[in-house]
């Protein structure tokens, strides 16, 4: 029972945190999920966050993953629906208030404050998986082509996901 409430605390939590979307929270959920309570390792995280990027739904679906691993199907699901439900009560009310002060001269201020913050906390995010996942001079490169092929085409990323992980399973097998 600990280790369920352990879970639902620490994706409540997160999940209030996460304005801009889950990636706002990687930074605190790799520190609370790998370094507090060492329910997964640096490893197990980046492949469970690049699991969640290929599946299909919303990539924050990962903390059932991390559920699963601590104690089965159960907490899985106690895990994510600590992760889902604090932030879809929240955004149901701010969203209530929203409407209701639509004509509120400062409501257009703070939504164009709240983009860089966004922004921010995503790029955070970023930077805490990019420095689990790019290891050796292979993985950096791997990444940087990746990143070039998003920049120049419009490309589904599962595919490059798919392809990553083919020529990374090439290049990185011993």
């Amino acid at each position: 029972m600990s280790k369920i409430l352990d879970l639902l605390g620490v994706f409540g939590l997160l999940s209030i945190l996460a304005v801009g979307g889950g990636a706002a929270v990687l930074p605190e959920m790799k520190e609370q999920t790998e370094t507090q309570h060492h329910w997964v390792t640096e490893n197990q995280f980046v492949s469970i966050y690049s699991l969640g990027q290929l599946a299909p739904g919303p990539n924050m679906l990962m903390v059932g993953v991390i559920g699963q691993r601590v104690a089965g199907w159960a907490v899985a699901l106690a895990a994510l629906l600590g992760f889902l439900l604090p932030a879809s009560v929240l955004t149901w009310g701010v969203g209530r208030v929203w409407h209701h002060f639509a004509a509120w001269p400062w409501l257009d201020s703070i939504q164009r404050g709240l983009g860089p913050v966004s922004i921010g906390l995503a790029l955070s995010g970023a930077i805490t998986v990019a420095r689990g996942a790019l290891v050796n001079t292979t993985t950096a490169l791997l990444a940087a082509v990746v990143l070039a092929i998003l920049l120049i085409r419009h490309i589904n990323p599962a595919y490059l996901i798919l392809a990553s992980g083919v020529v990374g399973a090439l290049l990185l097998t011993a």
